[in-house]
């Protein structure tokens, strides 16, 4: 019950806290373009994560940041377990770059927080449309990559039950292989704190493992994808043991 009270608050207080920064950067859009406009939907993301720890106690741990690839036109594709809300909300607050999430054009139309978004350099696709869809991603993709911008993807497509498998899609190693951007597979125990479909966050410990880099020349992407769903299962069950029992 305390649970479920403290998950209505914490809904309650991303849904109020959204609006005043979804109206700053609409408004600054007007303006400005790019990095200025990230740093406000950054703040948000952490006013939200603050209060997901302050709120429910749900914290988190991160190995494996050496990982990550330095020099800041350095390109990296991020592969991300998914499991729950938290590791999307999470990610940005973790990375010395800005990310562009490849995401499903329908979150566009969600009040304030897809306005906002769409105002964002983030790669929205129509899923009914594949081929045109993955042509958008690559083009889209070695733009933001020579800026910089690191592309993040869930290679499962949705966000996937504690203590199970998804069906991973190559679409984020094709991008891989056609950019020859190294890949960064990650680990997310959510679903320990936030599991999919639940509005109820339980207090604990998630834990996100960042996994070394895979260079991508000379891979085939279903070959590369196999290695990286590899690495994510694989240490899936060494954070998470109890759910794959």
């Amino acid at each position: 019950m305390i649970a479920w009270l403290r998950s209505v608050v914490h809904l309650l207080w991303m849904a109020v806290s959204v609006i005043p920064y979804a109206i700053a950067l609409l408004s600054a859009s007007l303006f400005l373009r790019g990095l200025p406009l990230y740093r406000i939907a950054v703040g948000w993301l952490r006013v939200a994560m603050l209060g997901l720890w302050h709120i429910c106690g749900v914290r988190w741990r991160v190995t494996g940041m050496e990982n990550l690839p330095l020099g800041t036109t350095a390109p990296a594709i991020l592969l991300v377990k998914h499991q729950s809300t938290l590791e999307t909300f999470l990610m940005p607050l973790l990375m010395p770059h800005p990310l562009a999430y490849v995401f499903k054009r329908e979150l566009l139309f969600i009040p304030f927080f897809g306005w906002a978004m769409s105002r964002l350099d983030m790669i929205h696709i129509d899923r009914n449309q594949r081929a045109q869809a993955f042509n958008k991603v690559v083009a889209q993709g070695k733009h933001l990559l020579a800026q910089g911008i690191w592309i993040i993807m869930f290679p499962e497509g949705t966000r996937i039950p504690r203590g199970q498998v998804g069906n991973y899609k190559s679409g984020g190693t094709r991008l891989a292989v056609d950019t020859g951007a190294p890949v960064i597979p990650i680990a997310v125990s959510s679903a320990r704190c936030w599991p999919r479909k639940s509005m109820v966050k339980r207090p604990g410990v998630v834990d996100v493992s960042i996994g070394p880099p895979i260079a991508s020349q000379g891979r085939q992407p279903d070959e590369l994808m196999r290695e990286v769903q590899g690495w994510i299962e694989a240490e899936m069950r060494r954070l998470d043991p109890d759910a794959y029992k």
